[in-house]
């Protein structure tokens, strides 16, 4: 008896087939929906491996008009999504090799290299200061993801902020299974350790007493030590 994964994954795969049979015969309203299902994921696997959001926005757009030229080719050997994350990474990798022969440097990631955060941001949205919090936080780990080497940087975007499979994300990355592991935890190793370091320089400022704080204290003593000179002396 067919088990209900496996039912879903032919569905899947049936829709599928009818989107590309759809695209081919021109009908834009089936690529729109194609774009339309795929364009946030695809978007963050182009922002972790570009770290520039418009690049990112260029990157995918290309890679979608590629897409749309080839795929009557589409056979189906992968789904969709591996297909289009494939073509979005050679259109970034295109454009780093590309801007590393203007720069004349050597790329510094090695895409041998071995490397494997639990939510940090809850979802509730109660007030403007949690939203505000979350928008903070959410900078500052945009900002230490985008300080890691590429390999680990896009197997992580995959795996914690997309929450694809081990084996999608081997899939879309054509690398083996153990490589999406260890890359997954070493990059949540590197960003643990950058957030704490941040986390101790901030100690250093928590409750910070200085400026209009300190001078309104000292201000508001002295006038209270003030009145109190100018009342009279009484026993008792």
């Amino acid at each position: 008896m067919t088990n209900i994964a496996e039912a879903r994954s032919s569905f899947a795969a049936d829709d599928e087939r009818e989107t590309v049979r759809r695209i081919v015969a021109g009908d834009r309203s089936a690529f729109e929906l194609l774009m339309r299902r795929h364009n946030r994921r695809l978007y963050r696997l182009a922002r972790a491996t570009l770290r520039d959001a418009a690049e990112a926005e260029d990157a995918l757009q290309a890679a979608y008009l590629s897409a749309y030229r080839s795929i009557a080719r589409f056979r189906g050997d992968a789904t969709l999504l591996t297909w289009l994350s494939r073509l979005v990474l050679n259109e970034c990798y295109g454009r780093l090799r590309r801007e590393a022969r203007r720069q004349n440097v050597i790329p510094m990631v090695d895409a041998n290299t071995h490397v494997d955060i639990d939510a940090m941001i809850a979802q509730d949205s109660d007030s403007p200061e949690k939203a505000a919090a979350r928008a903070e936080l959410r900078t500052l780990l945009e900002r230490k993801l985008d300080e890691l080497p590429e390999a680990f940087r896009v197997v992580f975007v995959l795996r914690s902020v997309e929450e694809m499979s081990v084996e999608e994300t081997a899939q879309c990355l054509a690398i083996p299974e153990a490589t999406v592991r260890s890359r997954h935890f070493r990059a949540k190793s590197l960003l643990r350790e950058s957030l704490a370091h941040e986390i101790d320089l901030a100690e250093r400022d928590v409750f910070e007493f200085g400026g209009a704080h300190c001078d309104r204290v000292v201000a508001n003593v002295l006038n209270r030590l003030a009145d109190e000179d100018d009342q009279p002396f009484t026993c008792g």
